[in-house]
């Protein structure tokens, strides 16, 4: 056991988590076959076999439990130990695993980059592009970008700022089909909804000073944010997406507002969610630092409060 390395106890700890050896491949980027002679090189060296394999994944046995609670103790306090080294020489350094939706990565993510290096030369980024919830610790992610409140006490949230969503259509498609008057109206044009995410389809309005909510049915769908912006663009028909996508566009003549006067723009934070045993970690604190500096100074994103 003395021949294992950290590098083994990471590599256990990722099997165990994702299930299977070609996910863990994948992220490392290697043949699935040299991850298979890794782990059996591993329960060789401990003696006993520590993944039962069926036709459902890979699991931990009992003896993999207990030797998976130790490689998670061991390389935490490596991580913070190299953590520790790393703030006193002010170098952040190593990759960062990121994941965002479509539209904050494209948006809001992407465009900071460059500088982020200009800052952070050391650093690299591995950006997963999802609208999904994803399980931080399953999938291995150093920081989620995040809109709405988190609830879990096993993450640390520092808001970026707030994201609002309103309803904006083509000047090609409101001069073909006309602009609606009153959300009433909506039911007699083509809109734009989200598959995924459903609450987004509950389309927010204050009527008089009384809010009202119109359920959108979709002509098209997609369960990609982005997706559904570009269908707008196309001029498909009206949809409810974020400022930060949209206002640049109405200043380019490209989208127009709908029912502007009459949208509950509804803003939601926008938060930088990381594990508690990962939060304090160079790498990660100079990316939400550099964020929350760029988020404060995008378009369409209002600062915190």
């Amino acid at each position: 056991m003395r021949d294992l390395s950290f590098d083994d106890m990471h590599l256990f700890a990722r099997v165990a988590e994702l299930g299977t050896l070609s996910a863990v491949a994948r992220e490392r980027d290697v043949p699935v076959s040299q991850i298979s002679r890794t782990l059996t090189r591993i329960e060789k060296a401990c003696g006993a076999r520590l993944i039962h394999r069926s036709t459902h994944g890979l699991t931990p046995t009992v003896e993999g439990q207990t030797f998976l609670q130790y490689c998670r103790r061991l390389t935490g306090t490596l991580d913070e130990l190299e953590g520790e080294f790393a703030s006193k020489s002010r170098q952040a350094s190593g990759w960062v695993r990121v994941a965002a939706s479509t539209v904050v990565a494209e948006y809001l993510l992407i465009p900071s980059f460059e500088s982020l290096q200009q800052r952070h030369p050391g650093l690299c980024v591995d950006l997963l592009v999802e609208d999904r919830l994803v399980d931080m610790a399953h999938d291995g992610i150093d920081i989620a970008i995040r809109t709405g409140v988190p609830t879990s006490d096993t993450v640390v949230a520092r808001q970026l700022g707030t994201l609002g969503r309103r309803l904006y259509a083509t000047p090609g498609y409101l001069q073909a089909h006309g602009a609606p008057k009153h959300p009433d109206d909506l039911h007699q044009h083509r809109l734009i909804t989200n598959s995924a995410v459903t609450m987004l389809n509950r389309w927010p309005f204050v009527i008089k000073g009384k809010p009202v909510v119109v359920v959108a049915e979709g002509h098209w769908r997609s369960g990609s944010t982005g997706i559904t912006a570009r269908l707008a663009l196309q001029g498909l028909g009206i949809s409810r997406f974020a400022t930060v996508v949209a206002e640049p566009l109405v200043r380019q003549g490209l989208l127009v507002p709908v029912l502007a006067d009459l949208v509950d723009e509804q803003p939601s934070p926008i938060y930088a969610v990381t594990l508690t045993s990962r939060h304090r970690l160079p790498k990660i604190k100079a990316c939400i630092d550099h964020w929350a500096q760029w988020f404060a100074n995008a378009e369409g994103v209002q600062r915190p409060r």
